[in-house]
């Protein structure tokens, strides 16, 4: 990965700013948290609906920039429709949020029902330069209090990169951080979010820094390529 990958993703990161609520584009909708009360799926179609995928992250979970069914989690909601994957993918990403907000609001956040829980957190706390043993806790505890609430989920944990300029002491443990934690917390280690996106210009919106909708559907293969083979 080169240093202009790693600098995109990290200068994309640190953009605010909150999705909104996802609308019904595709045969299964898109729901955001909130439109998700803990008994939203314990209807008789439930079981047609198959498994709540509940999408925890940042800008780039979001759609930073674009319409609610261009996000990424969107995109995997048609992409399993089209497979002929039964799920309900909902959308709880927050632009700007570092991995301590992101615990702050993890109790909140898994009163919505899920199957399976995808996590993308941390960037932010690099862009701070915030020490890894610190983002480490508390990605630690995020995935330890997704374990106790959703007991029967299958988690999974996107690997994200820090910025070169921190130096390479930084950025390696950065990286390691995210292997070390599926590993002791027995979640499923999903790739470089923005692999074959970050630091290209065609694929990224007019700042440079989060996909646009081509890149965005790349982003979503990188995820559904790991998630699919757990539906």
């Amino acid at each position: 990965m080169s240093p202009c990958t790693t600098a995109s993703l990290a200068a994309a990161l640190l953009i605010g700013g909150c999705n909104p609520a996802a609308k019904d584009k595709t045969p299964q909708a898109v729901q955001t948290v909130e439109a998700a009360p803990p008994d939203s799926v314990s209807s008789p179609d439930a079981a047609a609906a198959g498994p709540t995928v509940l999408f925890i992250g940042t800008s780039l979970t979001a759609g930073l920039g674009l319409r609610p069914e261009q996000a990424y989690p969107a995109l995997i909601q048609a992409k399993a429709d089209s497979a002929g994957t039964p799920l309900t993918a909902v959308n709880a990403g927050v632009s700007g949020e570092t991995s301590a907000g992101a615990l702050n609001r993890i109790n909140w956040v898994l009163r919505s029902p899920a199957d399976v829980v995808v996590l993308e957190t941390g960037a932010n706390d690099a862009l701070r330069a915030l020490p890894v043993s610190e983002a480490r806790s508390n990605i630690a505890e995020i995935l330890d209090r997704i374990k106790a609430a959703k007991p029967h989920a299958k988690i999974f944990l996107i690997q994200m990169e820090a910025p070169p300029n921190l130096g390479q002491q930084y950025t390696a443990a950065f990286h390691k951080m995210y292997a070390d934690l599926a590993r002791e917390k027995g979640a499923t280690l999903i790739p470089f979010l923005l692999n074959g996106v970050a630091g290209h210009a065609d694929l990224n919106q007019a700042d440079g820094l989060h996909p646009n909708v081509t890149g965005e559907e790349i982003v979503a293969t990188n995820v559904w390529n790991s998630l699919k083979k757990a539906l």
